[in-house]
């Protein structure tokens, strides 16, 4: 028995070493990458993660650490915290993370933005709901995704922008994206977040209707982007380019083939590829340059909003943020 046992372990650690000899190698001065990301819309980091062999670049000028997280602000106190290099931001976790402890990203690509003919994130009422203009809603209780987020601040915007006092008119409550439609028809609140892939699930089951869109706050406005930490981009830049460069390919490519996009993302967030093929890529999602070029005008008349409206201490200036030669579309 002991005769068997030693050769199968041999054997095992011969087709071991037979297997790494034959494997692509990794070289060890190939420098890595700290990338986060979160879910939804940034499909071109889920092609990446997902299809890696279709990024000659990757693993080989670079490689990427992915650290999944709950939103833009957690990866911004991650980069704080020298956890990443890049991630995905939103105008407003940026901006915080920049007044409250000095952090400065460059703005690289854009994931994801609301234009005139693509999908804008709404407040939906039922559909018998005598509420039909923004005075309806005083005294009543409105839904967010989450306190703080760049979609709660627009809202905030909207109540400001018709008259009312989100402190004192209505009520605000987190229900977070899924669970917004179920909270408007059982009486939890009054107008709720409607975001995909949710819309095209519950505008099939009916019985609520648009209340008012971010659209109608700024038009047209930068919902999240990839932004990689100065310091970091500054003595890697070549780095940050092949990553830029790599985002911008996945992008083409997903806009070739939209069967890629739903089949990745369904690998990624578990939901039917058929239910995904509804609305990603389409009229009914958010508008996806194809370049992935920041809409860079969009976010500093966002930093304007917020300024103004007293959500930032301070103005920023988006040419802090921007390094012409690592910005995608990259030459």
């Amino acid at each position: 028995m002991k005769t068997k046992v030693k050769a199968l372990l041999a054997s095992t650690a011969a087709a071991t070493l037979a297997a790494a000899a034959n494997a692509p190698a990794i070289a060890a001065d190939v420098p890595e990458l700290r990338v986060g990301w979160t879910i939804p819309a940034e499909e071109s980091k889920y092609l990446m993660m997902k299809r890696p062999e279709l990024f000659p670049d990757l693993g080989k000028k670079y490689t990427i650490k992915w650290t999944q997280f709950q939103g833009t602000s957690p990866m911004v106190q991650a980069m704080r915290a020298n956890v990443l290099d890049c991630a995905t931001m939103a105008p407003m976790s940026m901006a915080q993370g920049y007044i409250e402890s000095g952090l400065k990203p460059y703005i690289v690509a854009q994931h994801a933005a609301e234009e005139p003919g693509s999908f804008s994130v709404y407040w939906a009422v039922k559909e018998d709901s005598p509420i039909k203009t923004a005075q309806d809603l005083k005294g009543k209780v409105i839904g967010t995704n989450a306190y703080g987020s760049g979609v709660y601040y627009h809202m905030l915007l909207w109540l400001k922008k018709n008259g009312l006092d989100p402190e004192k008119d209505v009520k605000i409550v987190e229900t977070g994206f899924p669970p917004s439609a179920d909270a408007i028809r059982s009486g939890r609140v009054d107008a709720g977040p409607m975001v995909p892939p949710f819309t095209v699930l519950n505008e099939e089951k009916g019985g609520l209707r648009p209340l008012f869109k971010l659209l109608d706050v700024q038009n047209p406005n930068v919902q999240i982007f990839e932004g990689c930490n100065q310091d970091y981009t500054n003595a890697n830049p070549e780095v940050v380019k092949a990553y830029v460069k790599d985002l911008e390919r996945a992008m083409a490519k997903l806009k070739e083939n939209p069967a890629l996009a739903a089949e990745v993302t369904s690998e990624i967030t578990r939901a039917p590829a058929a239910v995904l093929s509804k609305y990603l890529l389409t009229p009914k999602d958010f508008h996806r340059e194809p370049s992935m070029k920041p809409n860079i005008a969009a976010i500093q008349e966002t930093f304007n909003l917020y300024h103004d409206a007293g959500f930032l201490k301070q103005k920023l200036d988006i040419k802090d943020f921007v390094r012409e030669d690592i910005i995608a579309p990259v030459k």
